[in-house]
């Protein structure tokens, strides 16, 4: 069957679960007022003067939001060799006293700080974070709105990419050839649509936007909510600017020392520890699919996945073949929330009848894609290339056999399908940017990290591992399931936030939410 081959899972915070199919995620600004950003002004090389001091003028974009369009550099080692464009949306304090800019990114790699901030405000931050600060969201560089990776013009192109079934079993000869041939293909594709950009989306690249963002809204240190993904950029930060942090949380933390198996490994033990949460708690549900112990229904899951790489089933929709793929696709989204549980349940029971139409409905909203088959946004290109500009696998097929085996063993159910990542980026076009190495962040200011005890995407331990690693890291932990916790979980992790950014009051201890 087709995996995705790159190692992580997507680490994006999951807001709703869009089962009608996406949106349309554009809406043109309304006219109306404007209004300027003054910029900090501060001290920098001559050659990041236009970028450091230009001032953001926003419109009123929809419902009392206001958007602008920010410039960087392509390559901010020289940075007189282009530029790029960089998409902002911001709620402006709506109380008081205004403390500044807080910037949101909701993860990914790839994910739309834009559209996280239009659509879901009052998910991302709470009405006590809005009252005192600008609430901006920001896409990343090559990520939507911003100057964007692009990887295909017709977009059955991508649902090959995502849904086409490789020959052979996976990890064979035939299959691995397939496999490899494929992201080959894709990713000169994205190099011939995109340019030089695709080697500059790398996490430092976009740390460094951050900065100069920082500085054109006017702040002086950086407040920032990073979910997911989004602390390993806020992390980024604070090792390149520790002098320029402010109050920075990070909610959900990706290890940035992690190696690609590590990694997965990790996350392959988190997803399968939210599935057998499911199981118990679906034993009490009156529409379970399952009727066996949570031991039992693990095994019958796996066997479903197997038998779809055997038999795929037809999307009555459009003919599209559900393998274990894009099935395991369809099973995450919900794993991440709790609350989204009931939509496994409806899941497994379709798969089980025959039926794709709903699988192929969750797959498609976690990839993104329409239902007239166009895609929403560029977040999996986004997500491809930004991680393999932090990969340094070298494609070697016996290491990956070995390890195709301990995730077996580690995972049995998931292990099978998040193996294979070496088939990735070793075929990128681009040769990987950052170090795969602790940070520190020595000179910063403290930072909050959150850990959920039973997060499927950033497991526990990498929070407690970011939290003991920088040099003013400290951990805030809740028990209970699901993919981060802030504003999503209790009044204790909630309070521990906002009185850090409101007051700057940082926890004495743990205070084990």
């Amino acid at each position: 069957m087709k995996h995705r081959p790159i190692v992580a899972i997507a680490l994006a915070a999951a807001v709703l679960l869009p089962l009608s199919g996406c949106v349309s995620w554009f809406l043109p600004p309304t006219s109306g007022s404007s209004s300027t950003s003054t910029p900090t002004g501060e001290d920098v090389a001559a050659d990041l003067k236009p970028f450091y001091d230009q001032v953001l003028t926003w419109k009123d974009c929809q419902g009392g939001m206001q958007c602008t369009t920010a410039k960087a550099p392509l390559d901010w080692a020289d940075p007189g060799a282009g530029q790029i464009e960089l998409a902002l949306i911001r709620q402006p304090a709506e109380g008081g006293p205004r403390l500044g800019s807080l910037l949101v990114n909701p993860g990914g790699p790839g994910g739309s700080g834009y559209d996280f901030i239009r659509d879901s405000v009052d998910y991302a931050t709470d009405a006590r974070l809005q009252s005192s600060f600008d609430i901006v969201g920001f896409d990343p560089r090559g990520v939507n709105r911003s100057t964007p990776v692009k990887c295909y013009e017709n977009p059955a192109e991508l649902d090959a990419y995502l849904y086409d079934i490789y020959p052979g079993t996976p990890g064979s000869d035939e299959w691995l050839a397939a496999a490899n041939q494929t992201m080959k293909a894709f990713g000169a594709r994205c190099l011939e649509l995109t340019g030089p950009l695709l080697g500059d989306v790398d996490t430092p690249s976009a740390a460094r936007d951050l900065d100069m963002l920082r500085a054109a809204l006017g702040d002086a240190k950086l407040n920032y909510l990073g979910y997911s993904y989004g602390t390993l950029l806020g992390q980024v930060y604070a090792d390149l600017f520790p002098d320029k942090t402010g109050r920075l949380v990070l909610d959900g933390a990706v290890d940035p020392a992690a190696s690609d198996f590590d990694g997965t490994a990790t996350q392959a033990k988190g997803f399968e520890s939210a599935l057998r949460a499911f199981l118990a708690d679906c034993s009490s549900q009156d529409d379970c699919p399952f009727s066996g112990s949570v031991d039992d229904s693990m095994l019958e899951i796996r066997a479903l996945l197997d038998s779809l790489d055997a038999s795929p089933l037809s999307n009555p929709d459009d003919g599209r073949k559900l393998g274990s793929s894009a099935m395991f696709t369809a099973i995450i989204l919900p794993l991440y929330n709790a609350d989204n549980w009931m939509y496994l349940r409806q899941l497994f029971a379709g798969v089980k009848q025959g039926d794709a139409s709903y699988a192929f409905q969750l797959a498609d909203s976690y990839n993104g894609r329409n239902p007239d088959g166009t895609y929403a946004d560029n977040q999996t290109e986004a997500f491809i290339s930004i991680n393999c500009l932090d990969a340094h696998g070298d494609g070697n097929v016996e290491q990956m056999r070995t390890e195709a085996a301990e995730l077996k063993a580690i995972a049995p159910v998931f292990g099978p399908q998040m193996s294979w990542g070496g088939t990735g980026c070793p075929n990128w076009p681009v040769p990987p940017k950052r170090d795969r190495v602790p940070i520190v962040a020595s000179g910063s200011a403290d930072i909050l990290v959150i850990g959920t005890t039973n997060d499927p995407a950033t497991p526990y331990t990498w929070a407690q591992t970011v939290a003991a690693t920088l040099e003013h890291g400290h951990l805030i932990t809740f028990t209970g399931e699901g993919h981060t916790a802030y504003n999503k979980s209790n009044a204790c992790v909630n309070d521990a936030v906002d009185d850090f950014f409101v007051n700057g009051t940082v926890p004495s201890k743990d205070p084990n939410c």
